[in-house]
């Protein structure tokens, strides 16, 4: 299945038990080739309450890639621009999941008149945001569950894109 089958919806509160399992076992299978043991385990300890999930999420925009009725990644935008999540299950990795999926989020901020999308991004999606044209701002360190992680707060300045993304 290409990114092409992959078809980008909005958020329902079904979705959310499906969202938490992938969360889990995407930081603890892709993200396990930048992050130790110890990391991994603090980042996802557990799979999430789905319940608890559900409320962030449908108080966010939050839009679900699908493909054959399954979830395969999942992305959160809040109202300031703020990319707070954008995971896709790790069978999809390097299929283009993700870029539909940010470039779905990207017409959102793009239909708010938000003038850049920010987030903090692992060691192992920088380069992937990279990609999409977001610049690192700072290397950060923070704490999960007592035990450090390194994350980048990366940017992408949309003021020059409006014109050209809307439609």
């Amino acid at each position: 299945m290409t990114a092409q089958t992959t078809r980008i919806r909005d958020y329902t509160a079904g979705d959310a038990p499906a969202i938490v399992r992938l969360f889990f076992d995407t930081v603890r299978s892709v993200n396990r080739a930048d992050y130790s043991e110890e990391q991994v385990e603090a980042w996802a300890p557990s799979v999430p309450d789905p319940g608890e999930w559900h409320a962030r999420m449908n108080s966010r925009r939050t839009l679900v890639a699908a493909e054959d009725g399954e979830v395969v990644g999942f992305a959160e935008l809040e109202g300031d621009g703020h990319l707070d999540m954008l995971y896709v299950r790790g069978d999809v990795v390097g299929r283009g999941v993700g870029r539909r999926l940010y470039e779905a989020v990207e017409r959102e901020a793009l239909g708010k008149d938000l003038g850049r999308v920010f987030t903090e991004a692992s060691i192992t999606a920088r380069p992937f945001f990279e990609r999409l044209g977001f610049r690192v701002m700072r290397e950060q360190t923070v704490l999960r569950q007592g035990t450090r992680l390194t994350n980048f707060v990366m940017q992408k300045d949309l003021t020059d894109y409006s014109s050209l993304q809307r439609g």
